[in-house]
């Protein structure tokens, strides 16, 4: 793993403690996003955690990326497909061990638009291996055409739309 995002942000892997701050950075967002009329992570506002965050925390799934101590970004990184890529997925596709799946990709608000979502995004791409893992995959709300083209931006290939999710994925070289 390189720890380097950027020239100030470094990637660490979430611990116990770190789990205060990350549901900070998860709720301030459900809060933007619905104060700019999406319902998107709602449920995070009334205390629902449909990743489970404590849970992937102690599986090692979950990245922290801090600049001067200060958690500043998060992102899961499941290298098993959970239910919810399995029916995003399909069964046979979710189940091939070659995938990462990519889940709660978030930066804290007051370093949104500032880049950092797409170095977080690379260094997934470029500063993590898994064994064997040379699929990326993830998925946003099909209706959030800003998350979309980001996706695209970040060079992943659009796989469809599934129950009102946009699916991608992105080869990495072995």
């Amino acid at each position: 793993m390189n720890e380097y995002v950027n020239e100030t942000v470094r990637a660490y892997q979430a611990k116990d403690e770190d789990a205060q701050d990350i549901m900070d950075i998860l709720l301030g967002i459900a809060r933007w996003l619905k104060s700019k009329g999406s319902r998107q992570w709602e449920g995070l506002l009334h205390g629902e955690d449909s990743h489970d965050m404590i849970g992937s925390i102690s599986k090692g799934e979950v990245f922290v990326f801090k600049e001067n101590g200060v958690c500043v970004g998060i992102v899961i990184l499941k290298q098993q497909a959970s239910p919810w890529d399995i029916n995003l997925w399909g069964e046979h596709e979710a189940h091939l061990d070659n995938s990462v799946y990519v889940h709660r990709l978030a930066v804290s608000r007051g370093y949104g638009g500032q880049g950092l979502g797409k170095e977080i995004m690379l260094w997934v791409q470029q500063g993590i291996q898994f064994k064997d893992k040379d699929v990326i995959r993830l998925d946003c709300i099909a209706n959030n055409e800003l998350l979309n083209s980001f996706y695209l931006q970040c060079g992943f290939s659009y796989k469809g739309e599934v129950e009102g999710f946009s699916k991608y994925e992105k080869w990495l070289p072995m």
